[in-house]
């Protein structure tokens, strides 16, 4: 089936293609052994397969943040920019509450909601609030703020605070990752710090000019080339430095492969400038050679790109169930599964898990059982456009 959109299909291609990696991730956070009590990225446990697991995942949110910010672009090219407003403020607002309420819900199954960590719908949420205030700036401007956001907060890594006051809390949800214990029985997580996610956001709000309709599409390829290019290369000399860029500076190791794992081991939380470079960089060329790419390939990954916020949520709940289905089958308690603040120091789960194999296996056959529901509701969305609400989902 044929279905008519202006939705530039590279840009919801290289979304799919993130969107199926993050899959990857998040199967092995519910399936590896070790998962619940190890750090894939820790040199003194990991192998080199295993550390690429978890690094080719680092694409994910970086990538979607991005692409927030150019399709919010997109969008306001057909509204006003109070329509845009309108639309940025009440999507983030949705966006947050998506995230505590069903989110946690889908990932700990815990009625109780014990254990409220607030991950990327969450940053998305606050990055979208803060971008619909943005938009009224003049473009260079909200690109010289991006800039400064993702390229200058590192500067900020020294600022560290504890406890629970009003001002913690502030600047936990902008740049410090923090557990906080609220009581004995439950926490909350601050889990992705907002200030460099902003910056991507707004970076990507001004790549959005690059798919105007009017644009010269050499010009855009040659400016895909050279902005890919540069952010890999200014990865590789800021890392090179060791000076700044990174909350951990990478060090020589007793083997050669565990220092290049060293160079690559870069900060997610929150986002470290050449973290972003080394994944913001190789995507824009990935743009660049897909631009004009269509067969049944870029099909299948269309579809994911097309429906994220829908096939978001329902992977994490089926992922989630299989764990549990892989309980029973084994015979374990899968009560296990209902996770709560303790679980990551939960001594059941000292040996539980099962091999990366079948956590690939897994990945493998989560994809494809999703495109069929994705792809319906794909076609839905596409077909009801008429339906406001669909724009929410």
């Amino acid at each position: 089936m044929e279905i008519k959109t202006s939705r530039i299909e590279s840009i919801d291609i290289l979304r799919g293609v993130v969107m199926v990696i993050m899959v990857l991730d998040h199967v092995r956070d519910f399936f590896h052994f070790g998962a619940f009590s190890s750090n894939p990225t820790n040199l003194d446990t990991t192998t080199p397969f295993l550390f690429f697991t978890r690094f080719i995942t680092h694409y994910c949110a970086p990538v979607f943040v991005f692409l927030a910010g150019t399709s919010a672009f997109l969008y306001g090219t057909t509204k006003s920019r109070p329509e845009l407003f309108k639309f940025l403020l009440t999507r983030g607002l949705w966006l947050i509450l998506l995230e505590i309420v069903l989110n946690n819900f889908l990932w700990w199954f815990d009625i109780t909601y014990s254990f409220i960590v607030l991950q990327v719908i969450w940053a998305i949420g606050l990055s979208m609030i803060f971008l619909s205030f943005l938009i009224y700036l003049p473009k260079r401007i909200v690109l010289i703020i991006g800039i400064i956001l993702v390229a200058g907060h590192n500067a900020l890594d020294g600022i560290t605070v504890q406890g629970t006051s009003f001002k913690s809390i502030i600047w936990y949800i902008l740049h410090q990752q923090q557990f906080i214990p609220v009581n004995s029985t439950r926490s909350i997580v601050f889990a992705y710090p907002i200030i460099p996610w902003i910056g991507v956001m707004a970076l990507g709000f001004c790549f959005g000019s690059f798919y105007k309709k009017d644009f010269n599409v050499a010009v855009r390829k040659k400016w895909l080339a050279i902005i890919g290019i540069g952010a890999i290369a200014l990865f590789f000399i800021l890392r090179g430095l060791n000076v700044y860029g990174d909350l951990v500076p990478w060090s020589t190791q007793d083997t050669t492969t565990k220092t290049i794992l060293s160079f690559f081991k870069v900060s997610k939380y929150p986002p470290s400038l050449v973290y972003i470079l080394i994944t913001i960089g190789p995507s824009l060329l990935f743009l660049y050679g897909i631009e004009t790419v269509k067969n049944k390939i870029s099909d299948f990954f269309l579809v994911f790109g097309r429906v994220p916020l829908f096939y978001y949520f329902l992977h994490v709940f089926v992922v989630h169930t299989l764990a549990i289905i892989g309980l029973l089958i084994f015979g374990r308690n899968w009560k296990d599964m209902i996770l709560s603040s303790n679980a990551f120091s939960n001594s059941n789960f000292a040996n539980y898990g099962y091999s990366l194999f079948i956590v690939y296996l897994v990945w493998i056959g989560v994809v494809i059982l999703l495109y069929f529901p994705s792809k319906k509701y794909m076609i839905y969305k596409a077909s009801n456009k008429d339906k406001w609400w669909l724009s929410y989902l």
